[in-house]
């Protein structure tokens, strides 16, 4: 099963960085040549480009609820994301109306999306560190991702 692994953020946004220092630990470990790892910068169709042709998409990113508290780590699909007032809060388009016109467009989706989220507490801050509650968060997250393909029979190595 070809699957994508992808961080997303801006690593010079404070918590908003988290999705890629996530996935950044997580290329260090998987050795899985079906499994690509990669970073996301942008949102919205840069992430719609970036997932088609993959069986299956582990997107990793930062989130901010209503009631979250800083450094929560969240397993969601895709129609989890209506309690979020933002995912990746900086990007332009939202994930599910990407997702949306990818199928609409009869585009080569992935079958399965699943979502690491990091509650983050500040993202317009410009700090290359994430706030204690979130970097401490960080090794949570990576256990979280790898966990997902030790279930599936995924060898990280």
């Amino acid at each position: 099963m070809k699957t994508l692994i992808l961080g997303i953020g801006n690593p010079v946004l404070c918590d908003d960085g988290v999705g890629i220092r996530v996935a950044r630990e997580v290329s260090k470990r998987v050795r899985d040549p079906q499994i690509t790892v990669a970073e996301a910068y942008h949102g919205g169709l840069f992430i719609l480009d970036a997932v088609l042709g993959y069986d299956r998409v582990l997107l990793i990113d930062s989130i901010q609820t209503k009631e979250g508290t800083p450094g929560e780590v969240y397993r969601l699909r895709p129609g989890d994301l209506s309690f979020a007032r933002h995912l990746s809060s900086p990007h332009q388009m939202n994930f599910i109306t990407a997702l949306e016109l990818g199928k609409a467009l009869d585009l080569p989706m992935p079958e399965r999306i699943d979502i690491i989220a990091v509650e983050a507490g500040e993202v317009t801050s410009f700090r290359e560190r994430c706030t204690r509650e979130v970097e401490q968060a960080i090794p949570v997250a990576v256990e979280m991702v790898l966990s997902e393909f030790q279930a599936s029979g995924k060898d990280e190595g």
